[in-house]
């Protein structure tokens, strides 16, 4: 999660010149400050040659830089005997190459939650072939098996390009929440939560596995802990938290009245941060990325991203998008009710992250969830 920009950098162009080239499993240099011939091969190396012979892709053939972040490094790889991309997929079937993300702290605190992440939303968008979301395909993750200090994830390069058509985006992200859990979509129990805790934007996110086949109860339970009153410890603002303790969380099952029996609230997969930043195209199919994904009520996802008068405060979501989302997944009746408490986690999120007025705007969606319960607890 980063502030809401006109203008968003995915990544950092390093020129070729600056690349270097494996050849036969030997660094040969190209370019200024590159290494020489017969240098150590750095840890990342050897693990990229020692995942590609593993495998059955060959060797590295190239390793570009590709940008990089504050806490990560980013690189474009191809391999000698590179896999097809999948044509069941998409038309195509052009051989893939890689992209590689490389840190220097462990991958628990940097690549799991992405990878698994990923890897259940490419589960979850391969269902259907027609109109589903493009996910890049994770190959591998992990720490230095060398022990050196530092990790890495490995998955398919897409040439992500700007947003393609809102409709198609709108099924596209229904599709995935209308996805059942499975062991492939890593929830074999149809449970609320994710294997593993994540982060939204630096936030920790805490994701433990309610009891199988969860419902409505269990989802409250969940969000009321996890999600709200996890970021209301982190803020530590007394008025919020008095707010919710007194009188938003004891009654928060009365926001939820309507969704019970055919309607009660079953996991579905959330992107979990889906803001603007985080929204593409590739190969003419929409796609996703950078996720904070855990199984939750799909209504929480447009915590961040949905106003009623279909306006956005941060991800730019229309008419449009929301004609293709509810072809497919029909509003609720107490979906504005519930909106405050799905808004108030990010804007929490956000004060979390940036400091400022998002405090106040946590509080007024807070005081307006206080005066709907009030209105319905008479």
């Amino acid at each position: 999660m980063t502030r809401c920009l006109l203008v968003v950098a995915i990544a950092i162009l390093v020129p070729k010149s600056l690349a270097f080239v494996v050849t036969r499993g030997r660094p040969m240099a190209i370019g200024r400050g590159a290494i020489a011939q017969g240098a150590a091969i750095a840890p990342l190396d050897r693990e990229l040659e020692s995942w590609a012979s593993s495998s059955g892709y060959g060797s590295v053939v190239t390793s570009e830089p590709a940008g990089g972040s504050d806490w990560a490094s980013f690189r474009r790889v191809t391999v000698s005997d590179p896999p097809p991309r999948r044509a069941d997929r998409i038309d195509d079937t052009r051989p893939v190459s890689f992209f590689v993300k490389s840190s220097t702290r462990s991958s628990r605190e940097m690549f799991d939650g992405e990878a698994l992440g990923l890897m259940a939303m490419y589960a979850c968008s391969s269902w259907s072939e027609d109109d589903a979301l493009r996910i890049p395909k994770v190959y591998r993750h992990g720490d230095y098996s060398s022990g050196s200090k530092g990790s890495y994830l490995i998955m398919e390069y897409l040439d992500l390009r700007g947003r393609s058509d809102d409709i198609k985006l709108g099924r596209a992200v229904a599709l995935m929440h209308l996805a059942p859990p499975t062991e492939e979509s890593l929830n074999p129990n149809g449970s609320f939560g994710f294997p593993v805790d994540n982060t939204i934007g630096g936030t920790p996110q805490p994701n433990p596995w309610t009891e199988p086949n969860s419902g409505t109860k269990e989802w409250i339970v969940f969000f009321r802990d996890h999600r709200i009153g996890h970021q209301l410890k982190l803020a530590g603002d007394s008025y919020c938290s008095n707010l919710w303790d007194n009188d938003i969380a004891p009654r928060l099952h009365l926001l939820f009245e309507d969704l019970t029996g055919e309607k009660e609230i079953r996991p579905s997969l959330l992107h979990g941060d889906l803001w603007s930043g985080n929204i593409g195209s590739a190969d003419g199919k929409p796609s996703i990325f950078d996720p904070a994904a855990y199984w939750g009520h799909h209504e929480a996802e447009w915590g961040v991203s949905c106003c009623s008068d279909f306006m956005s405060w941060c991800a730019g979501f229309g008419p449009r998008f929301w004609e293709g989302y509810r072809s497919l997944i029909p509003q609720d009746e107490g979906f504005l009710r519930r909106k405050p408490l799905y808004d108030a986690y990010h804007q929490l999120n956000h004060y979390n992250l940036f400091g400022g007025g998002y405090i106040n705007s946590a509080r007024r969606d807070l005081e307006t969830l206080k005066m709907t319960l009030n209105a319905i607890d008479k």
